[in-house]
């Protein structure tokens, strides 16, 4: 721009106040030096007599024939008290915003000795802030022609300060420069004087605060340029609407506006690259945390948008931007972050994005852009994201950030069906754990029925109740349920007799009902439903004849759960036995009739349970020693019961009978409620005091191992009505036994239980082997009423039909040796011609 050390090409008017650092000159011994003040006053004396060039677009060349070098040097003449003459040409274009100024300050044409010059600029050093120091003054006027001289250059002892208001008044005139210059009018002040304004000013680190006001008055370019179309457009509204429409290959006056603006300004390749440039570069720094300026970019993006090149200059730029830094970015982060903490960043990604479009960008950039951030932060990390966070955000139940991993996934296209593979795989693995491991049948139904619930919330919740994943979870369930085949069923029938028995005080009527209601839920994944069929009927039994079931209505509302789940046929048996309860009792209320008629003394009162053999389980029967009195009641009932119905046979079970004896300790008189088995060990004590193991055997004839336990029950229990000798918590062969005439309790009635002995594994066995054959008989009514339908059938087709029929897995072997017995016992024949092909026999 300008020489340092030099005067300014134009100095300001006389009448202006000089700069107050001019007489600010010191020499090196502290003394002024009037020589350098003599030559400043020469210079305003000379410069004042010039003529103040009238415009900036004026030019004054020197015609002096001796000029200096391009390093501006002055020569003076060896008469010290002469005025030194500036002997200096200035000859530099300057191109400041499209205007070609040419200064110069010419000097007079004296002449000076060359061998008594010196530089001027040995004696004048430009300092940083535009002020000139004096170096070695004292010794300049004094010195011998052609005498080398040694300058010294110090630093001001204190860092000047700049006065007060200079900032304010220095910028009003930077202010006034700025608009004279986009106005095309003449500039009031010397064009170095605002040089070195501004170098002050930067001097003083107020950079940051000038630049943002030359931006600000910059920017309103563009918005006067906008308002002045306005005015110039409603001043010619008639020609606008008239004229201009008559002529379709016309623009509209504003269109015309922004059209010669485009192409005047924005068509400039720099100026485009450099704005865009710019652009790009604040959303950068946004994106990275910085504030910037919002209203700056909407107003440069409405420009764009209005000169209709906002999507050819500016999207398709800042979308490749866009897509570069989220791509890195997602790589990045998957490494660093856990998958919660990603998640949230994805999302808070995503809001910004929003929020961009809503402040700044244009409503057209708003689908590609959130489609780009989609794919870079999730699309390209789905199998990723799940493989490393999934297990552990469904292990812990993280509801919110699963719900956020579903409302992200579901933005990406295959997102859902990703995370509904990843699902299936989840509740398998985790069902899987629980049902196969034997460890923990205990709590395996407890622990389904938990994890049913848990996996129902995450899909209410967090999946907003997809059907797809209901769907996927039910499947899920079905195929980890039946990996072990009929434990599940068998497990599932103990819970709910666990729940159904007298003295399961944990849960209301109604939480019992909403417990069954989950039962049912986990027995329709299974595929063996006659295996919990089998035990829950061994179950009810016990139940409903020794009076242990905890309430009626319970029991009839699972029933009634199961028949509409499975149907009529497979809950006849069990309502068989509800019937056979309640035909007792009206059985009974005519029994107690007929004895009152028939005037049958006794003092006991006996009741009788008429079970149906087909619809109960099968007992073993047990021949027992009765008393008498229980023998002759037992023939009047059989004599009564007959009587009504004809060709009927009575069988007699003594292991489910049970008795109320009353009996009479030191402490008083007590009831006792006991088994028929532990009754009549008792009786035997009414005849005497004491009796070993074989005599109790011998009298009772009860089954060693059963007597063994009765025993155990009695003597052995928390309730001790008899004493064993020797005490010991097992009975032995040759213990001995006799009546506890010291029993005390706090209750009248006392309910001694017999010692339950644990279902052994030959009777699980025994149970699962009737399951089994009555499979078989399925099986094969299954095969008879296909062939007898279709008459004659291939071997593939058959097998697919009686899959379709039957409603519990079948091996094909087990299949195979059906119709191999169908065949063996003539209801069915293979064809002669094709081996592969079966005739129904007829």
């Amino acid at each position: 721009m300008f020489p340092t050390g030099l005067p300014s090409p134009n100095p300001p008017p006389p009448t202006q106040e000089p700069r107050p650092a001019a007489s600010d000159v010191r020499s090196d011994s502290g003394l002024t030096s009037p020589k350098k003040r003599k030559i400043h006053s020469a210079e305003r004396e000379d410069s004042a007599t010039e003529p103040v060039p009238s415009s900036p677009k004026a030019a004054c060349h020197s015609s002096s024939s001796s000029s200096s070098s391009s390093s501006s040097a002055a020569s003076c003449s060896a008469n010290s008290s002469q005025h030194i003459q500036k002997k200096l040409r200035f000859e530099e274009p300057l191109d400041l915003l499209g205007l070609d100024v040419k200064m110069a300050e010419e000097s007079p044409t004296a002449s000076c000795s060359k061998a008594k010059s010196a530089l001027l600029a040995a004696g004048v050093a430009h300092h940083a802030n535009g002020l000139t120091k004096s170096a070695g003054s004292a010794t300049f006027a004094n010195s011998k022609p052609g005498a080398a001289k040694k300058l010294v250059i110090k630093n001001f002892k204190e860092k000047p300060k700049l006065p007060e208001n200079y900032t304010h008044e220095t910028w009003q005139k930077l202010k006034e420069a700025v608009e004279a210059i986009q106005n095309s009018t003449s500039i009031k002040y010397n064009l170095e004087e605002l040089y070195q304004a501004v170098e002050n000013l930067c001097s003083h680190k107020i950079s940051a605060k000038l630049y943002k006001q030359l931006r600000v008055k910059i920017d309103k370019c563009w918005q006067d340029h906008c308002r002045q179309m306005i005015m110039i457009r409603s001043i010619f509204l008639f020609l606008d609407r008239t004229y201009v429409l008559q002529n379709s290959m016309l623009p509209s006056i504003w269109d015309m506006g922004l059209e010669l603006f485009r192409f005047y300004i924005i068509s400039d390749l720099k100026v485009q690259s450099k704005t865009i440039d710019g652009i790009l570069l604040l959303i950068e720094r946004e994106r990275s945390g910085e504030a910037i300026d919002r209203s700056l970019l909407r107003s440069l993006l409405s420009m764009l948008s209005d000169l209709q090149i906002y999507q050819d200059s500016f999207e398709q730029r800042f979308l490749e931007e866009t897509n570069r830094l989220y791509a890195a970015e997602g790589q990045r982060l998957m490494q660093e972050r856990e998958v919660p903490e990603y998640l949230h960043h994805v999302n808070k990604r995503l809001e910004e994005e929003a929020d961009r479009v809503i402040t700044y960008l244009d409503q057209s950039t708003q689908k590609p852009l959130i489609a780009t951030v989609e794919k870079q932060l999730l699309g390209e990390h789905l199998t990723a994201t799940l493989q490393k966070g999934l297990n552990h955000l469904l292990d812990e139940n993280r509801i919110q950030d699963l719900s956020l991993l579903y409302q992200l996934f579901s933005r990406v296209r295959g997102g859902v069906q990703v995370l509904l593979q990843h699902w299936i795989e989840y509740i398998k693995a985790f069902g899987s754990t629980i049902v196969i491991n034997p460890e923990k049948d205990k709590t395996m139904v407890q622990e389904l029925l938990d994890f049913k619930d848990k996996v129902d919330s995450i899909i209410d919740v967090c999946f907003m109740k997809n059907e797809k994943f209901v769907n996927a979870m039910k499947e899920a369930f079905e195929t980890f349920i039946n990996k072990r085949p009929n434990k599940p069923a068998e497990l599932i029938a103990k819970y709910v007799d666990s729940k159904l028995r007298a003295g399961n005080k944990e849960a209301t009527d109604e939480e019992l009902e909403k417990m069954l209601d989950k039962i049912m839920i986990i027995f329709r994944f299974i595929y063996g439903k006659d295996v919990f069929e089998a035990f829950y009927k061994k179950d009810l039994a016990k139940r409903l004849l020794v009076g242990k079931s905890a309430s009626v209505d319970a029991e009839k509302s699972m029933l009634s759960k199961l028949k509409h789940e499975c149907g009529a046929a497979f809950t006849s048996k069990l309502e068989g036995m509800f019937k056979d309860m309640e035909l007792s009792k009206d059985i009974m209320v005519q029994f107690k009739q007929y004895m009152q008629c028939q005037n049958i003394p006794g003092n006991i009162e006996l009741t009788v349970n008429i079970l149906t053999m087909g619809y109960w389980p099968t007992y073993v029967p047990m021949e027992v020693h009765l008393p008498p009195e229980m023998v002759r009641l037992q023939e009047i009932f059989k004599t009564f019961y007959l009587g009504k119905h004809s060709g009927r046979k009575l069988q007699w079970q003594s292991t489910l009978g049970h008795c109320v004896l009353k009996a009479e300790f030191k402490e008083g008189k007590k009831e006792l409620q006991v088994s028929l088995f532990q009754t009549l060990v008792l009786l035997m004590f009414n005849e005497g005091e004491e009796f070993c193991l074989e005599e109790i055997k011998l009298a009772t004839g009860i089954e060693d191992s059963e007597l063994r336990r009765t025993l155990q029950s009695l003597a052995c229990g928390k309730a001790r009505v008899l004493t064993k000798t020797p005490k010991s918590k097992d009975v032995e062969d040759g213990d001995k036994f006799s009546c506890n005439d010291d029993f005390k309790h706090k209750l009248f009635r006392i309910k001694i239980n017999q010692i339950q002995m644990k279902e052994t594994v030959e009777e699980q066995a025994s149970t699962t082997e009737r399951v089994f054959q009555d499979r078989q008989y399925q099986i094969d009514a299954a095969i008879v009423r296909i062939m007898k339908m279709r008459k004659t059938l291939s071997h593939n087709l058959l097998v697919s039909e009686v899959y379709n029929q039957l409603k519990f897995p079948v091996k094909p072997a087990d299949l195979k040796k059906r119709i191999e017995s169908l065949i063996d016992r003539d209801y069915m024949e293979r064809d002669k011609e094709n081996p592969n092909q079966y005739n129904y026999v007829a």
